[in-house]
Formats: C-alpha cells, sequence, structure tokens
C-alpha cells in the first residue's frame, strides 16, 4: 500500500462529491480518441507506462493513450482530481488509494465498472478477493486493481544467525516474534520496529493481529466500533510490552526511519510489504520473508490495493478506456506493469507465466508475499469516515506504545472517539 492518504479525504469530500462540469471538454463525436491516463509514478514506472501505451496505439490506431503523472506525490491524486472535476476537465483514467474507494463511489463523474469486470473474458474472479473488496463498494465497481500488497516479515538472515535463532517458519506465533525480537535487541540493535505516528501506516499493523483473533473493525451494520475486545487488548498489551518492557522495539516516530535501518541491519525483522524488496536487495542484505505471526493458527494478513478508477468524459471516450484498462489487466501486460517494478502480480494467471518465475528468482521471497495474498481476508471498512476513525485508533496505539497510557484505555478512548466520528458521518 506504499504511504496512505488519510484524514484529507474527509476535507476534499464534500468539494468532490459536489463537483460539476462537463468533463474533458466536449467529445468529439467520430474520429480518433485521446484519452489520457494519470498514473502519479515515478520516472522508471512511467518510462514502463510510457512503452505500454504507445504498444496499445499501435494496436489499436483509433486510440491515442496520453500519459502524464498527474501529480508528483500519490497522496495529493484525490485533491488534484477534485480540482479539475470542478473545472471540467478530468482525465480519464486516474491512480487511486483504495482507500479512496468510498468516497469516489460517491462521485457521479466516476464511471461504475461492475458491467466491464463482469463481461466474458475480463476474468474478475481472477482477481484476489482483497482487490476485489476493495475496488467494490455497495455492488459499485469504482476502479479495476493497478497494484496489490500484503504485510509479512522480513528478517535479516546474518542477525538472526548471529543470535543462534532459527529462522522463523509458517506456523510461528506472536509469541515467538516477541522471542526472536527480545534475542536479536542488544548492541545497537533493534529486534523490530513500529511506526508510531498515529496515521493509518500505524493502524493497518494492528488490524491482522485483530482478525487473527476472530475480532472485527466495525459492528455488522457498521455504525459502531467493535475492535475494543480482550483480545484486541492483549495484542496492544503484548507490542506495548515488548516496547516499553523488552526495549526491542524501535519506535519510528516518522513511519521514514526503520527500514533504511534494517536496510544497514540495526533492525532484525521488519513487517512491511514487497515494495520494500527493491531497496533491501540494493543495500545487499541476506535476507527472509515470512507470513506474519499467527493466533491458533490464523495467520491473517491485510492488503492495500490501489485501482485504475475512470471518469466519464463522454460514452466514446470511457467505452476506450475501459477497453484499455481490460487490454492493460491481462496477464501479459500485468507482467510488464508489476513485476517489471518489483510489485505483486494482480491476477492469479501471471504467476502461470515465464516472466513470474523469472521474477522470484530476482526478487527472493517475493512468492511468500504472493502467497501471502491468500491470507488477507478481509477489507478495512469501505465507509467515507474510515480515515478520521482510523486516526483515533492510530493515536491510541501511539500512546500505548510511546506513552505507556495501558492498553485498555487507550482503546477504550478510541472507540469512544471512533463511534463519535461514525455518528457524525450518517
Amino acid at each position: 500500500m506504499r504511504a496512505r492518504a488519510g484524514a484529507a479525504v474527509l476535507v476534499l469530500a464534500a468539494g468532490l462529491l459536489t463537483a460539476c462540469g462537463g468533463g474533458g471538454g466536449a467529445e468529439q463525436e467520430n474520429g480518433p480518441i485521446e484519452i489520457t491516463w494519470w498514473h502519479g509514478q515515478v520516472e522508471s514506472q512511467a518510462k514502463v507506462i510510457e512503452e505500454l501505451a504507445a504498444e496499445y496505439g499501435k494496436a489499436h490506431p483509433d486510440v491515442k493513450v496520453v500519459p502524464a503523472v498527474g501529480t508528483t506525490n500519490v497522496d495529493e491524486m484525490l485533491q488534484k482530481v477534485q480540482a479539475v472535476l470542478a473545472g471540467g476537465k478530468a482525465p480519464d483514467i486516474a491512480y487511486m488509494y483504495g482507500t479512496w474507494s468510498p468516497v469516489l463511489a460517491k462521485t457521479p463523474k466516476v464511471h461504475d465498472l461492475t458491467a466491464t469486470v463482469n463481461a466474458p473474458g475480463f476474468g474478475w474472479d481472477d482477481f484476489w478477493p482483497s482487490e476485489r473488496a476493495v475496488s467494490e463498494v455497495d455492488g459499485k465497481v469504482v476502479g479495476i486493481p493497478a497494484i496489490v500488497d500484503n504485510l509479512a516479515v522480513i528478517y535479516n538472515k546474518k542477525l538472526f544467525d548471529a543470535a543462534g535463532l532459527a529462522y522463523p517458519e509458517k506456523d510461528w506465533t506472536w509469541d515467538d516474534f516477541r522471542d526472536a525480537a527480545k534475542k536479536l535487541t542488544g548492541g545497537g540493535v533493534y529486534g523490530t520496529a513500529y511506526p508510531v505516528t498515529g496515521t493509518e501506516d500505524t493502524v493497518w499493523r494492528f488490524w491482522p493481529h485483530l482478525w487473527q483473533q476472530g475480532g472485527e473493525i466495525l459492528s455488522p451494520d457498521g455504525k459502531k466500533s467493535a475492535f475494543n475486545t480482550p483480545q484486541a487488548v492483549a495484542a496492544l498489551d503484548l507490542w506495548s510490552a515488548m516496547a516499553r518492557q523488552d526495549k526491542s522495539v524501535y519506535l519510528d516516530q516518522n513511519g521514514e526511519k526503520f527500514l533504511p535501518l534494517f536496510q544497514s541491519g540495526k533492525i532484525g525483522m521488519v513487517i512491511a510489504g514487497p515494495w520494500a524488496l527493491l531497496d533491501i536487495i540494493d543495500h545487499k542484505i541476506s535476507y527472509g520473508v515470512q507470513i506474519l505471526p499467527g493466533t491458533n493458527g490464523d495467520h491473517q494478513t491485510i492488503a492495500g490495493p490501489d485501482n485504475w478508477v475512470v471518469f466519464d468524459n463522454g460514452a466514446r471516450r470511457t467505452k476506450a478506456a475501459t477497453d484499455f484498462l481490460t487490454w492493460l489487466t491481462r496477464p501479459e501486460q500485468d507482467a510488464r506493469w508489476t513485476l517489471g517494478l518489483g510489485n505483486l502480480p494482480v491476477r492469479k494467471a501471471t504467476t502461470e507465466l515465464p516472466a513470474y518465475r523469472k521474477f522470484t528468482e530476482d526478487f527472493p521471497g517475493i512468492d511468500v508475499f504472493t502467497a501471502n495474498l491468500d491470507n488477507a481476508k478481509k477489507a478495512r471498512p469501505q465507509l467515507p469516515a474510515y480515515p478520521e476513525f482510523s486516526e483515533k485508533v492510530g493515536n491510541a496505539i501511539a500512546q500505548a506504545l510511546v506513552g505507556g497510557t495501558p492498553a485498555q484505555e487507550a482503546l477504550t478512548r478510541a472507540a469512544t472517539e471512533g463511534d463519535r466520528v461514525l455518528e457524525r458521518s450518517r
């Protein structure tokens, strides 16, 4: 999921929902169609995007796909789209975080992709359930998966060897994790790390521990918090004890230091996603990847899918955009877009291609992340109020780990404040 935008979503929602205008100008009734593709990617990714757009144009001379960065920081993509919607010049396709789906679902200019993904030959069932769950809001498909990831444990083999520790196995528990972190700590090395920014980067690392114990984030009707349980308290108590008693957790207060510290051999284990592997490989760290520790044999993780979203700029352009995305997300193109840049495949069929076998050789442990998508069984609540709700939980986690607030007290306060957020949003 990489960096995630949070509170800004609620601020932007009102403007986005009321934005008006005629789209990207008057639609041409005939002649070649030009569609604008805001991808938000850095230079290396943009090169692949430009190659794909050019290839599609050669095979479809009546359509010209025009890639554009849209914004140099994807965190600001929703804000940028809001601004252009108000001016009537929206792109045809834009890269959007999956956590924005509930806001986008309420936007009339967002094209409903339900018919596209259910069309014969599209293969919607070939996408992992965690991707589809984030793409769909109240029966409306608001995006086609662009990137998917999940959380697992990346560990430093050299530090494990020095501590005389066996490498983690698939059936390991949170107690095993704590024990390993404690034994890895010392001599300027921390056993593990936790980002305590109070943002979603803090929160999404906590939800799997809740889900593994049968817990839920919200009540079935989505109107009340449901995370304040003895099991959740035990999970937060575990992290608090590791941080404050064992001193085995590096508490990263800006969320940007723990991965560089791992890359320099100062942290033994990090809970991160496949995006971290490229830099780790560049730093020549001998590493391994294992699924998250489990509770009673449950090793649920969390996925952070992002989407390609289509905006309605007239029937011809909308059809051209959806036809292009259908092509772009076929396994052969998926392999070039995702695997070539160190991302997980968005389709299961992609794993059957020779390119995927080469991918697993170039990125050792990436196959663990791919298989771990089967452990991503639940999605975060698809509610516009979720970002603000999440902040209350993030603050509670930070207060417990950094300030020593008892877990029960911190989670009770977060549940009360979260319920107020949910009440205001109704």
